[in-house]
């Protein structure tokens, strides 16, 4: 006898959906009724189920990830800041994430003796020193000063999880 798994409380029409979406949704105007037309349901049988995963936990997050190469953005850069406390990053990240070159800024406090930095910044830039404007920009705009530059020098294949 073997023992269900959770992915056995999916429907067949819940599974079909899950194969759609953990790859790359349809470049439409229309993606949830495209998928849905797809497998043969509603759109709002597949909108119901990911806002039931995104609320139980089971997704933290459901959105567009663009690739920044695809784009034009070939330069990228992770600035690596101290910020005294979550506080101070909080508000430096908030003020961070308002600039158009940066994708993503995060808080990850680090316990290593040789490595001080705490709050991260990813900026993207058309050419070589574009993250430069970043920089000055959060300098000027935040109470952070002390920083270090992580050229992004190859990207490496990034694949989500696959369950169905």
């Amino acid at each position: 006898m073997t023992m269900p798994s959770k992915y056995d409380d999916f429907t067949a029409n819940e599974r079909a959906i899950l194969r759609i979406v953990q790859k790359n949704l349809p470049d439409s105007l229309t993606p949830y009724a495209d998928i849905a037309n797809e497998v043969g349901v509603d759109e709002s049988c597949v909108l119901e189920l990911l806002q039931r995963l995104k609320e139980n936990g089971s997704i933290r997050r459901f959105g567009a990830s663009i690739k920044h190469q695809r784009a034009g953005f070939s330069h990228n850069a992770m600035i690596a800041w101290v910020a005294k406390d979550e506080a101070e990053a909080e508000a430096a990240g908030n003020i961070a994430a308002t600039h158009p070159l940066i994708s993503h800024c995060y808080y990850r406090p680090s316990d290593a003796p040789d490595w001080s930095y705490n709050m991260y910044t990813m900026a993207h830039g058309r050419h070589k020193d574009e993250y430069l404007e970043v920089i000055d920009f959060i300098l000027k705009n935040t109470t952070l000063k002390e920083y270090a530059v992580l050229h992004s020098l190859k990207e490496l294949k990034k694949i989500s999880m696959t369950y169905f």
